[in-house]
């Protein structure tokens, strides 16, 4: 990655590159296919929650898991499940110090629970499996976004055994929380991308594999990979764009095991921020990998010709074991076709020199030391028990995580309730403070982190966010208690 000189226009930015060398040069002319008529923009946002709340700083919402008859597949109508009946599920926006009232019911015919992943929120608004609605039930999810919070994030259903199958049928949604004084241009266009695959069977309904099957064995060791890939549920959607524009994208991984290894062949992107928000400093990339669960944001620009069109791809990325990595891991895959207008080129806008300051955390002084090894299918030897304590802590302390990954698969790492900073990988410092909820620990490499417990207490789990994985039990359980009295160890 190479670090963008900052506070001068983005169209000088992008164009300053090339002397970065040619594998960030901008793209020419030759490097589009023959342009096309101007068509217009197919891919669908999310509908948004209504606030039914008149109460200033306040956002109330009703939000139903409930059986649909959904085309998850276009072309084919099929029982689905749906979040207030459209799959992706609405978009919760909201902003930094607002209280948020979320009133769920669960019209399913068995338990789910929401998980608003990433979000730092009481133990008991999580929505992890260890507070189920059971079906018909209603629960009311009440919660404060705090200040510093600002960032793309989503929710999704978490019970016990089941999450892998509920998002398969079509329970997931985003969220955007958001900060009044957002140091990007408001200006800049806005675009929400979930990124999804699935697999199905002819009749159009997923196809989830017996267990025991060939598939099922491989899903269960690899995780369940689709071959349709969806952006906001359309398979191959067009995004129009203005050449010299710049567009502000908030992408989230919501696949349950694929991981995304973004690019625009061509051109470079501006990543400007990730799990917990934006970064200090805008960084120039040609490729990124975005593991499951995970969230980025970016900035792209129109960079091709009036009338000329790209695409967004996902490139080969090897995250798999050997013995059951799929046959055709090496094709790229199309998700998206930028479709350039007619217009003649816009003016730039100019990005400030520091999005917004992102302290280290103080790790000269930390209470623990964890490591946490994952292995297939278990962590630390163990697998899940929801009634054992896996990890104690304490409020108001600063622990450093080892995470380990001991095969020859990746485990994307997710500890709910807390953001943590990555310290190194295989001992290499990360090249920039930020804030993460989700790490991608690739086969054989360990990752440390920093973990501040500021504030509620209660029982939390950390998990592979493979769903598979997490279904059959790579999960456990932190305890955060209250600090200890003074004077006591």
């Amino acid at each position: 990655m190479v670090r963008l000189p900052v506070g001068i226009p983005v169209v000088a930015l992008l164009a300053s590159v090339a002397a970065f060398g040619p594998g960030l040069m901008p793209p020419s002319a030759s490097r589009f296919t023959s342009p096309l008529p101007v068509v217009s923009d197919t891919l669908v946002s999310p509908p948004v929650l209504v606030n039914v709340s008149r109460v200033p700083h306040t956002v109330e919402v009703n939000l139903t898991a409930g059986p649909s008859r959904i085309a998850l597949l276009p072309g084919h109508v099929t029982d689905a499940f749906a979040y207030n009946g459209s799959v992706p599920g609405p978009t919760l926006d909201v902003r930094e110090g607002d209280k948020v009232i979320i009133h769920f019911t669960n019209n399913l015919a068995e338990k789910t629970t929401i998980h608003w992943h990433g979000l730092h929120i009481p133990a008991d608004m999580d929505g992890s499996p260890l507070r189920p609605v059971g079906a018909g039930k209603r629960y009311d999810y009440v919660f404060t976004i705090p200040k510093g919070t600002a960032g793309t994030y989503w929710y999704h259903p978490h019970p016990d055994v089941r999450t892998g199958y509920q998002i398969a049928k079509g329970l997931y949604g985003g969220i955007i929380v958001r900060d009044a004084n957002d140091p990007l241009p408001a200006t800049l266009p806005e675009k929400l991308l979930i990124l999804s695959d699935n697999r199905f069977h002819p009749d159009g309904s997923p196809d989830m594999a017996a267990p025991g099957t060939s598939q099922g064995q491989a899903d269960e060791e690899n995780g369940r990979e689709g071959n349709v890939l969806f952006v906001n549920g359309q398979v191959m959607p067009i995004l129009p764009i203005r050449s010299g524009e710049v567009q502000r994208w908030r992408v989230i991984n919501v696949a349950a095991a694929r991981i995304y290894r973004l690019a625009i062949p061509g051109q470079t992107m501006l990543h400007v921020g990730g799990d917990g928000g934006l970064f200090e400093r805008p960084v120039d990339v040609k490729d990124f990998l975005l593991a499951n669960s995970e969230r980025v944001e970016l900035l792209v620009k129109g960079a091709a010709a009036p009338g000329a069109r790209s695409v967004l791809q996902t490139l080969p990325y090897d995250r798999y074991d050997f013995h059951t990595r799929p046959t055709d891991w090496e094709t790229p895959r199309d998700l998206l076709t930028l479709q350039y207008s007619d217009l003649p080129a816009t003016t730039p806008v100019v990005i400030p020199q520091t999005l917004r300051h992102v302290a280290a955390l103080d790790t000269s002084h930390v209470s623990a030391r964890r490591e946490i090894i994952l292995s297939q299918g278990l962590i630390n030897g163990k697998m899940m028990n929801m009634h054992r304590v896996d990890v104690t802590s304490r409020l108001n302390t600063i622990e450093i995580w080892q995470i380990e990954n001991v095969v020859t698969m990746d485990h994307p790492f997710h500890l709910h309730g807390f953001q943590f900073q990555v310290l190194d990988r295989d001992g290499v410092p990360e090249p920039f403070v930020s804030w993460k909820d989700v790490v991608n620990v690739k086969k054989h490499e360990t990752v440390r982190f920093a973990v501040r417990f500021d504030d509620f207490p209660g029982q939390w789990m950390f998990h592979c966010h493979i769903l598979d994985h997490e279904d059959h039990g790579m999960m456990g359980i932190l305890e955060v208690r209250p600090p200890l009295p003074r004077g006591k160890k």
